[in-house]
């Protein structure tokens, strides 16, 4: 027999000591130039700020809210300048960068702390950032601390600023209404700060709409406001050159105007319907725009339906053509006119029915409501609680009643009973024709459940049953004995 023997090969201990000094190397240079410091192949943008740009290693660089990289370096202009250079790294998802871009600090949320850099890519018309390009000064602007404003400002300043906060704080705090008739009445005996917070419900659609408007007004280009300068001369040079049909036509706006002027009643009535119009046919155009994007998936769905819509159409003419000999007079045809006669006559019996069928609707929706409810109920009744529900307790009733109802001899249905005398005197209410009845009890009578009240309940035909509350058998009260 041959033994197998394993060889071990062993890795010499200065070798782990290199890995190991490798390893902390790897670790330091991570912890100071961020984890993409052996990243081959990034993209790197510098920006020099003129003041203390208050960013620290790995501060997050965002587009519009977005992260797209981190701050990896942060050095000095020199030559007694304040300015810094702020090294960049970008991701991907962040290119392009343009010569235009622009860079701005701002400060983070109160959890995040610190500063990040807003980064605005440029725009397309621009020539693409390389990597390790650099914006300058003029595209970039630092964090505006509040002390820095302040230390600028002299005495005499600061003591006018302090005197116009107060001001404005009198003014917006000092009670308002001048009791003038064309005041708002919104806002009659409020405080200005007040009237103030009030509005602020309205700003969120009124910005919305200075936004779109300011939006519109920039362009889709950066010479789009010298082009429209342009377009305009254009404009003006050629109404220069068509005098005589500029007057016509300041003539004809004229009568325009005039007759405008002399609806001027009409005309206000319909500006004053103009916002609510205005109001629905927005309304209008939202649920439009949301009902496109299911127009269109429905009319992509319903092409392939809409191409094989002619063979179905083809393969279903010899059924029709089938299905209205079936429905010719000879066959259902006259059968349906045979049957016109009982289908009237059962028409007329159904409507004559209905009442019938509504009251017995109403009687099984009391039935639902109401008795089988009550006596699906447990009566708690210690000492003597069976435990059963009041439907079982009826029925184990009525089976005492059929066992007692039994012949007993020749002389008929009677039920012997036998009195049996006590040391407990009873004596029940007056009973009619009788009066009061009498006899002794074995044991002291717990008392009787329910009470009788003297006189029966009410009744009353303004609430139907359905629709009326079961009986709570439980709150029944417990009468004194007899």
């Amino acid at each position: 027999m041959r033994r197998s023997r394993r060889h071990r090969s062993r890795v010499p201990v200065q070798a782990w000591g290199l890995i190991g000094l490798l390893a902390v190397l790897v670790a330091a240079v991570i912890a100071y130039k961020g984890p993409g410091a052996f990243a081959g192949g990034g993209y790197e943008l510098r920006a020099v700020f003129t003041s203390d740009a208050q960013l620290a290693i790995r501060s997050p660089v965002r587009i519009a809210g977005v992260p797209v990289g981190t701050v990896t370096a942060e050095q000095p202009v020199g030559g007694g300048s304040p300015g810094v250079v702020v090294t960049m790294a970008i991701d991907p998802g962040g290119l392009p960068i343009h010569a235009d871009a622009t860079a701005q600090i701002r400060p983070r949320l109160v959890l995040e702390g610190n500063f990040y850099v807003d980064l605005h890519p440029g725009t397309p018309a621009a020539p693409l950032l390389a990597s390790g390009g650099e914006l300058p000064a003029s595209q970039t602007s630092g964090p505006v601390q509040l002390d820095r404003v302040l230390s600028s400002l002299g005495s005499s300043t600061r003591s006018d600023l302090q005197r116009l906060i107060q001001g404005i704080g009198g003014a917006y705090g000092a009670a308002g209404g001048s009791g003038n008739a064309s005041e708002d009445p919104r806002t009659r005996g409020l405080t200005a700060g007040v009237a103030l917070h009030r509005s602020l419900v309205s700003w969120p659609g009124a910005l919305r709409g200075l936004a779109l408007s300011t939006s519109a007004l920039q362009g889709d280009s950066p010479h789009a406001l010298a082009e429209l300068v342009a377009g305009s001369s254009r404009v003006f040079a050629a109404l220069a050159s068509r005098r005589a049909q500029l007057g016509s036509l300041v003539t004809s706006f004229d009568r325009t105007t005039g007759a405008l002027a002399a609806q001027q009643a009409s005309l206000a009535r319909t500006v004053a319907l103009l916002p609510g119009f205005l109001a629905g046919a927005d309304t209008l155009d939202s649920k439009l725009g949301a009902a496109i994007p299911p127009t269109r998936a429905f009319a992509r769905r319903i092409l392939p339906a809409l191409r094989a819509l002619p063979a179905t159409i083809s393969a279903g003419n010899p059924w029709i053509t089938q299905l209205s000999l079936l429905l010719a007079p000879n066959d259902l045809g006259g059968l349906a006119s045979e049957l016109q006669p009982a289908v009237r006559d059962g028409a007329a019996v159904i409507a004559q029915a209905q009442p019938l069928v509504t009251q017995l609707d109403l009687l099984d929706r009391c039935l639902l409501h109401n008795p089988l409810p009550t006596a699906d109920q447990t009566i708690s009744d210690p000492p003597l609680h069976s435990g059963g529900t009041v439907l079982q307790e009826a029925m184990q009733g009525i089976d005492g009643i059929l066992g007692a109802a039994g012949n007993f001899d020749g002389n008929g249905y009677y039920v012997r009973g036998q009195t049996a005398g006590g040391a407990y005197p009873i004596v029940t209410s007056t009973v009619p024709q009788q009066g009061p009845l009498r006899g002794n009890a074995l044991l002291p009578p717990l008392g009787t459940r329910p009470a009788w009240p003297g006189h029966a309940p009410p009744i009353s035909d303004a609430v139907s049953c359905a629709r009326s509350a079961p009986p709570d058998l439980n709150a029944a009260r417990t009468g004194a004995g007899p």
